[in-house]
């Protein structure tokens, strides 16, 4: 009987990647006192500068404490390899890129002028939404993308409306929107 060898595959790079330079962001932010949250992993109302645009992508990375860290990351590396493994670790980041840009447009525009953004969950509903989509082809729309919808887009609305939490539901609801729409009309 031959012994079988353990190798460790590194199966999902970006996943792998965003949730090591995440947790480097909160132990930045440990170190600093929050001064790397508020110049680079958090997005605010503030005058055009080099730091404003790198927040409109970086803010996805920042957290508020290591709960909040784990909780993302979890969801990040449960459904994040299914969906590079389908769209490739490429796309997937342009993906990242443009849910992280949306989503901050979106806070700045819409959002309470006097708070900070920062977190990954508009990515994780984007991933939640283009895992719904990863099995189909061009022009079909999956029932699962449908229920999805209905459950998370109602639960996140509800919330908005009816509960005074600190978390930013719009953020959700947009990161959702931007997997279906990605997942929709971005294949192999």
């Amino acid at each position: 009987m031959q012994k079988r060898k353990i190798v460790f595959s590194f199966n999902a790079p970006l996943m792998i990647s965003f949730s090591l330079l995440s947790l480097l962001a909160l132990a930045l932010s440990s170190l600093t006192g929050g001064l790397s949250d508020r110049l680079v992993f958090s997005v605010y109302r503030s005058s055009m500068s080099p730091l404003f645009i790198l927040r409109l992508f970086c803010h996805v990375l920042g957290h508020s404490s290591f709960t909040h860290l784990v909780t993302n990351i979890a969801l990040i590396l449960s459904l994040g390899p299914i969906v590079e493994e389908h769209f490739g670790s490429i796309r997937v980041l342009i993906m990242f890129a443009i849910t992280a840009v949306v989503s901050a447009i979106f806070h700045l525009v819409l959002g309470n002028p006097n708070s900070a953004l920062l977190g990954a969950s508009g990515i994780v509903y984007m991933l939640i939404f283009l895992a719904s989509t990863s099995g189909t082809n061009r022009g079909e729309i999956p029932i699962t993308l449908i229920a999805v919808c209905a459950l998370y887009l109602t639960q996140e609305i509800t919330a908005g409306l009816f509960s005074a939490d600190n978390i930013s539901h719009m953020t959700h609801i947009v990161g959702g929107l931007c997997g279906a729409f990605m997942g929709l009309f971005l294949h192999k």
